[in-house]
């Protein structure tokens, strides 16, 4: 027989003041979440029937996700983190915001601070033997004219499919940085080859997704921020066509628009007199385009916590 409470006058007065609505203290939206959090949590265990055996390894699970800083993993993967993408979309459709490049999930990786060059970086320390690639595109506005002064602010793993910072092995700010857009609106940017990468097969996020019967892996991709005064920031990465896990990434972060074509060249001649060693490297094309903010607040990034770099 199933028994379910949490509908009852006393219960509901109880959460009411564990949730502090009963004094002045404290933040109002924030006491309107956790009320809502209470309420549903105590519906899922009644109408799904949580054993406390199972409501305790819930508990441990989540211990064990923030002592790996896998959280960030985690909604990624069950796909909250694309859905808020979705629902972005959503509103601005209905808002009339149509057009521009299309939004994808940031992921758990970013560092600010990356060094600032203007129009062109090289982005790796020389010491990955992955295949040298020329990145580069033009930011454009809304009508299409070039948007000179734009930042475009970039990071991707190595070939190991790590990024520096959490990698420390690598140097910093490796395959990091923000290159602000010539008179033309293009930057350029000398970098490697990026690998995807897989969860850890003995962390957490990879354990929920196991009894979910899903991998943890994603393809190969770079990350941006894209912005300028007076536009839209945007959030986005371009994967590379032809990846076995392109359409198949555990994230959901591959959207139409958002694949680039990355093309091989072997010239030896032609590798010589682009500063490469040996003789094939990889060029990539992207271009991105911004809405105009109807607002200051549209053009910058979340506060979203993220990691800085010690100066």
């Amino acid at each position: 027989m199933t028994v379910k409470i949490s509908h009852t006058a006393d219960v509901q007065a109880f959460f009411d003041t564990v949730a502090g609505l009963g004094n002045e203290q404290g933040s109002p939206r924030f006491k309107q979440i956790i009320l809502r959090i209470l309420q549903d949590t105590a519906r899922l265990i009644e109408d799904l029937e949580i054993s406390e055996n199972e409501f305790w390894k819930a508990v441990d699970y989540l211990n064990r996700l923030g002592g790996r800083n896998e959280a960030g993993l985690l909604v990624a993967g069950l796909g909250i983190e694309h859905f808020i993408d979705l629902l972005q979309d959503a509103k601005d459709e209905q808002a009339g915001l149509v057009g521009g490049t299309p939004r994808t999930i940031e992921g758990p990786l970013y560092v600010a601070g990356a060094p600032l060059a203007q129009g062109e970086a090289r982005m790796d320390d020389g010491t990955d033997p992955g295949t040298v690639m020329f990145l580069t595109g033009r930011v454009f506005d809304a009508e299409g004219q070039p948007l000179a002064g734009a930042t475009v602010d970039l990071w991707h793993a190595n070939t190991q499919g790590t990024y520096s910072y959490f990698d420390s092995t690598q140097s910093e700010f490796n395959l990091r940085r923000r290159i602000v857009t010539d008179a033309e609106g293009r930057y350029r940017a000398r970098t490697i080859v990026p690998s995807g990468y897989g969860c850890d097969p003995q962390g957490p996020t990879q354990e929920c997704l196991n009894q979910l019967g899903r991998h943890g892996q994603r393809p190969a991709h770079v990350h941006f921020f894209i912005s300028a005064p007076g536009y839209r920031h945007l959030t986005t990465q371009i994967n590379f066509a032809g990846d076995k896990y392109l359409w198949d990434d555990f994230a959901y972060a591959t959207r139409d628009g958002l694949v680039g074509e990355l093309k091989f060249v072997t010239d030896a001649a032609a590798a010589r007199d682009r500063g490469v060693q040996g003789d094939t490297f990889a060029d990539l094309e992207f271009d991105f385009h911004l809405q105009a903010a109807k607002q200051p607040a549209l053009e910058t990034r979340s506060d979203r916590p993220r990691a800085l770099q010690d100066a």
